[in-house]
């Protein structure tokens, strides 16, 4: 399976789809199933801002138990989308969406750059250890 790491809190937030979109400065033509690991690095200064403590908060998270290190998640890549315009509080994708609320503040949407969708997400009831790589990598689950 394709797994995609990605840094706390922005993974939990992604997983608990307090974000709707995963955002990177690279596309990718893969679509299909993919799992989100946790990387080691816990963003401490993100964790401490209230809005983030508030959104993890109701989920039961505080930065001393955010997981890291772990595959927490499966979902469904379905859009990779290019950022066409920003502008500092909202931004529109390629195909005329606009990106604005918890979306926009918990993403980072450079013109050029590209906003992931998934569906069907489901965190795991077991979170499995892994170590994770940049990219796209592949694990077995």
């Amino acid at each position: 399976m394709k797994v995609l790491s990605i840094i706390q809190p922005w993974a939990s937030l992604f997983v608990l789809r307090e974000a709707k979109y995963e955002t990177r400065s690279w596309k990718t033509n893969y679509r299909g199933p993919l799992a989100i690991h946790t990387s080691k690095k816990i963003d401490k200064a993100v964790c401490n801002h209230v809005a983030i403590q508030s959104l993890l908060g109701k989920h039961g998270y505080i930065k001393e138990n955010l997981p890291n290190g772990m595959i927490i998640a499966v979902c469904s890549l379905e859009k990779c989308l290019k950022v066409t315009e920003n502008n500092e509080t909202w931004a529109v994708l390629e195909d005329g969406r606009i990106v604005s609320g918890n979306d926009y503040f918990l993403g980072d949407f450079p013109v050029g750059g590209f906003a992931w969708e998934v569906k069907d997400m489901q965190m795991l009831d077991e979170f499995i250890p892994a170590k994770g790589k940049l990219g796209l990598w592949e694990y077995a689950l």
